[in-house]
């Protein structure tokens, strides 16, 4: 199974991303560095996130979910800083 997911973290940021293996434990490659200037310590030291599955497919190719994947961050506009950290589509100005 083959899927898109979004990411909630505590402040309300978000983070849309594939998964082509159908994995529970799959959180997603956003760039933690990034997230971690968002939190203080003491805010890691009890810190949950949400996953969502936005879109599934058993057949679709590779490709498919690629297309599929920009779409929805576009469509939630997690590439948006202030939305989500989604790094690309680079946001055009």
């Amino acid at each position: 199974m083959k899927w898109i997911y979004k990411i909630t973290y505590p402040n309300g940021k978000i983070y849309v991303g594939k998964d082509l293996t159908g994995s529970i434990n799959y959180f997603g490659s956003a760039d933690s560095s990034t997230i971690e200037q968002d939190f203080s310590f003491e805010d890691i030291l009890n810190f949950s996130i949400k996953r969502e599955l936005l879109w599934w497919s058993a057949k679709a190719s590779d490709e498919d979910v690629n297309i599929k994947e920009v779409e929805f961050i576009l469509d939630w506009r997690s590439n948006e800083p202030s939305i989500g950290y989604n790094r690309w589509p680079k946001l055009k100005l």
